[in-house]
């Protein structure tokens, strides 16, 4: 491994063995259409086979596949926070492991942020037809409404698993638990652009989220207020002048 590659796209997993060769199988299609890229999976603590599936992923599919283990479960942002620390490209892609979301718009996304001159944008791939149970949708478009309100950050669907950005960027925010469902507040903060596509979000090939309606919604108000803290704390200039 020489020279780094323009993109990383990074995948934080947790339990999901059953889905990963057909995820992979679609990364591995959408390379040929992406200039050097690294894929990067996080196991956040797995008990399910899922460090096993990669392995044997990475010997008959993706040669080049990086696999990250947690020795406990930290949570997704932790994950993510992990694959961007480890990661080797400039741009960073995040996307799910359970297969709702399609890579294929990852070409896209890039190509929209690398069109894009002066300060690195934050690309947000915004579900708009959701392949979830109706609780979920109501619950979703209310997290995303009160945050929008709350956080004024443009976004219509902030919690979206499909983004890209700078990984320098990502690396000047704080970490907690949940910073990616805040990203466009978070980075726009900082001066970076938002720019939204739709993109399609379809079932969950196997198993069942990992959270509930409910306790996103605990976690979130916190999370949320913590947001709201963190940006009237963070005071940056807008212009620096070295003399």
């Amino acid at each position: 491994m020489t020279d780094a590659p323009v993109l990383s796209i990074v995948v934080a997993v947790l339990n999901e063995a059953a889905n990963l060769r057909p995820v992979c199988m679609e990364l591995a299609s959408t390379l040929s259409r992406l200039p050097s890229t690294e894929i990067v999976f996080v196991d956040d603590g797995s008990v399910d086979g899922t460090v096993a599936e990669l392995r044997a992923i990475r010997e008959d599919l993706l040669p080049g596949l990086r696999i990250l283990s947690h020795d406990r479960r930290l949570g997704k942002s932790a994950a993510l926070r992990t694959g961007i620390e480890a990661a080797r490209g400039e741009w960073i892609a995040t996307i799910d492991g359970d297969g709702q979301d399609d890579p294929v718009a990852i070409v896209q996304m890039l190509a929209r942020a690398q069109a894009v001159e002066g300060k690195a944008p934050l690309v947000v791939g915004v579900r708009r037809k959701r392949s979830d149970r109706l609780s979920r949708k109501i619950a979703t478009r209310f997290a995303n409404g009160l945050r929008r309100r709350l956080l004024n950050d443009g976004c219509p669907d902030t919690g979206a698993p499909l983004k890209l950005f700078a990984r320098a960027d990502f690396l000047r925010i704080p970490q907690f638990e949940g910073v990616h469902r805040f990203l466009p507040a978070l980075l726009g903060h900082y001066g970076a652009p938002l720019i939204c596509i739709e993109v399609k979000h379809r079932a969950r090939l196997h198993g069942v989220s990992k959270y509930t309606n409910f306790n996103r919604a605990l976690v979130g108000i916190r999370d949320l207020l913590g947001v709201i803290w963190l940006q009237n704390r963070t005071k940056l200039p807008t212009h620096v002048t070295e003399r």
